[in-house]
Parts: structure tokens; sequence; C-alpha cells
């Protein structure tokens, strides 16, 4: 026996779920689009892993979405939160045993690492885009596999890491904002470094923070990790140019950045220690929603990160993407839960609740009240209009994530801000760890 999950019956889970939802923005346009009809298999139980909340409600709200599926469908869904860290490492033992969750709600590249284990998901990608405005342009990136319109991830969201500064200390220091250049960040550090309000970003094993600064610093100067043919890039003049740079920036740093994890800079900032880093949204709505950190937050403000040489600001939002195994036995139910958990009643209220933390990577959510909540928010809206991503600007394949999750980027900067290295000699060592995962295409 199957259960058909039609469009009728996809629109009375939205209903139900709507009626326990936080107030949604009405003005969410969704087309009239015929709902594939999933066949969910008789009998079928779901398994589901997903990275930890950053924000509470996150996990909160994912859950009812889940248990309201179950509700419509009678699949029970399971859902196991598991560490930033440990994300990669449970997804590797899944992919490699053929045995675990169904689907796992992984980071950014990481369905091209295993693409031949999973089943491809174009007709719900495809669905939801023509319901929803369309996909933006790093969820198509990293949802179709490479030089094809099929898809193998669904991406849910991603979260921007812009710049997050006291406006005090940073017009203490003789400025009205961050600059875009690069000598105008130096002096603006170097000016709250000899006010005791200095600056700090990760330059440790950080999955989002220490990847993000990495990633920035080497764009800004107009650097990459791989070509656009797929060719290792990364032993430049631009990165080497960036790497000077950062010996100098990494003097006006807060003490310890070297070891800093992904919620080092938060305990930081909240504890009046540091004064302009890069964060997500998550940062600002703790100190807003806590009565003794309040004031940090009203003299906090968010920028996106400087454009260095570039024509835009050089940041990946950190994005959360949905794969389905081949080993699932109910690879239509999981369809069925990704297309649910998408849909408007549900994904919405998932929106909102994460007050901007994870930002939509379908267009029609460009209207959700959330980001005209706090007008601190709104800079998150467009984290996945973004053109850059991991591994920018070659194609993303298996050693796109392989590199990030080496931290292969990451702890040349490292190298060299410890002085451990030569900027010429990171450089050297970042393009031979690369060349073991990418290959000339």
């Amino acid at each position: 026996m199957t259960i058909n999950v039609t469009r009728r019956e996809l629109g009375v889970m939205g209903a139900a779920s709507l009626a326990a939802a936080p107030a949604m923005g009405q003005s969410i346009q969704a087309a009239n689009v015929a709902t594939p009809n999933w066949r969910i298999e008789n009998g079928a139980t779901l398994r589901v892993l997903r990275p930890v909340r950053f924000v509470q409600p996150d996990e909160e709200v994912f859950r009812a979405n889940c248990a309201r599926f179950t509700a419509a469908t009678g699949v029970q869904v399971r859902v196991d939160f598991v560490g930033w860290e440990d994300i990669n490492q449970q997804t590797a033992v899944t992919a490699n045993t053929g045995a675990g969750p169904d689907l796992i709600i992984g980071f950014g590249d990481a369905p091209h690492v295993y693409a031949d284990k999973l089943i491809e998901i174009t007709d719900v990608a495809e669905y939801l885009g023509a319901k929803y405005g369309g996909w933006k342009r790093l969820a198509q990136r990293y949802g179709k596999r490479h030089g094809t319109n099929n898809w193998i991830g669904l991406p849910f969201g991603a979260s921007g890491g812009p710049l997050v500064y006291r406006k005090s200390a940073v017009t203490e220091a003789g400025f009205q904002s961050v600059p875009e250049d690069h000598a105008g960040i130096l002096r603006l550090c170097q000016a709250l470094r000899r006010n005791n309000k200095p600056a700090g970003f990760a330059l440790g094993n950080a999955v989002g923070d220490g990847n993000g600064f990495a990633n920035w610093l080497v764009w800004s100067f107009g650097g990459r990790l791989v070509n656009d043919d797929g060719s290792v890039g990364i032993n430049s003049r631009q990165t080497i140019a960036a790497l000077n740079y950062l010996r100098e920036l990494y003097a006006t740093f807060i003490p310890g950045t070297l070891a800093w994890g992904d919620i080092s800079n938060n305990r930081a900032y909240a504890s009046n220690e540091l004064f302009l880093t890069s964060n997500g949204v998550s940062l600002y709505f703790a100190l807003k929603n806590d009565p003794a950190t309040r004031p940090i937050a009203d003299d906090t403000e968010h920028q996106l990160m400087p454009k260095g040489v570039v024509q835009s600001a050089p940041m990946a939002g950190l994005t959360l993407n949905a794969m389905v195994f081949r080993h699932s036995r109910f690879p239509n139910a999981s369809k069925a839960l990704l297309a649910f958990l998408l849909e408007s009643p549900q994904y919405d209220p998932w929106l909102q609740a994460n007050v901007g933390y994870w930002a939509q990577p379908l267009n029609a959510y460009n209207n959700s009240a959330v980001w005209t909540s706090d007008p601190k928010v709104s800079i998150f809206r467009d984290t996945m209009d973004s053109e850059f991503y991991n591994g920018y600007s070659g194609p993303i394949t298996e050693g796109t994530a392989a590199a990030n999750a080496d931290y292969v980027m990451v702890q040349m900067c490292a190298a060299v801000a410890s002085g451990q290295a030569t900027p010429e000699a990171a450089a050297r060592e970042a393009e031979r760890r690369a060349a073991r995962f990418f290959r000339r295409r």
C-alpha cells in the first residue's frame, strides 16, 4: 500500500501548521503549481540528521514542522541535532556504510562529496522553484551537480557573516562606518587597538567563522582557492598580498583568535572585550534579548564585509543543504518531507523563528516579515544572492568540500598570522594540500 500526497493534502498540512505558527508576513506569493505525486511508501519512517541550532527557536519550529508532517501523513520523523564540527564526520560515516539517516541536512558542498550515494531530487527542486519565484544564485550553485541541471542537494538557507561592530567604538576611532578598502580597515583596527577596544576574527578551525574570514581575506584581494577551470589557484600574487596584509591586521587583534571556534567571538563581544568582528545574527539577538547586554545590542551595527578590490562583498553564506541517501528505503517519503518543510506555511514561520540567522534560498521569501522586523536584520536577507561560494571560482566538486573541511585556507592564514610561515611558504603549502583534492578538468 502507498500513500499519495496530493497538492490538496499538502495544502491541508500547511493550513494545520499555520494555526500554530507565529504571525507570518502575508505577502509570500506562491504560484499555482501542481504538486508532484509522491507516493509515500507503506510503513515509512524517516530519520533526519542536521546541525545543532544557534538560535533556540530553530530547533523548536523545525521539530514542530516535522511533527505536523507526521500528523498529516502518518510518517514518523526522528530528528537528531549534532554539533557543527561533527556533521561532516557523521555524513561521511553514513555515506561510507550505507546505513543511518535517510536525510542529512549538512553544509554547503557536502552533497557534491557523496553525489554517487544520493538520489536526485530535481523534481522537488523544480516544483519549489516554480512555486516560489525561483532559486537564488547560491542555492543553485550548491544544489545542482556541476555542469547539469540535476539537483543532488536542496538548500534550506544560509547564515550570513557580515561585520558586527560597536558603533560607539568605531566613532571614537574617528570613523562613521567600516571602510571598504584594505588600508582604511587597517587604520580603523589600529585605532581600535590603541583605544583598548580591539577587533578580532577567527583564525582557528571554526566551520563558519574561520572559513568565512579566510575566504573573505583572499577573495577581497582578488585571490581564489580554485580557478575557473578547476585547477588550484591559491598560490598567486593576490594571495601573497592578502597574507602580507594579514600580518599587519593580525597585530591589531584581540589575543587568542588563533584558537577561536565558532562561539569564541560571540563570548568576547558580549563580554565587552571585542568591538569589531564578523558573525551571524544570533549574536545580536542574544544580546538584545538579555537585559544585561541590551545596551551592547543597542550600540551594535551590521555591515557587509568590505569589498577590497572586488566589485561586491566577498561573502559566502554558510549554507544548510539537504540530501537523501540511496540506502533509504523511503525516498518518496523523504522527498515529500523536504517539499513540505519548504512550503510557506512551514518555512516562513521557521524563517521568522530564526530571526534572520538563516536566509532563504527561494526568492518569494524575500517578502517574509522577518526582514522588516528589525532594521538591523535586513542586511541578512540577500545572503544567498552572493556570487561567492566555497571553492570560488571553480566548479563545486568533492574537492571543494574536502579542502574546506581540511581548513586549507584557514590554516594558511593562521600560519602567517602566528609567524610560523612566510606568506610565500604558506601559499605553497596551501597549494600542495589543495592539490590532493583538485585535478585540472
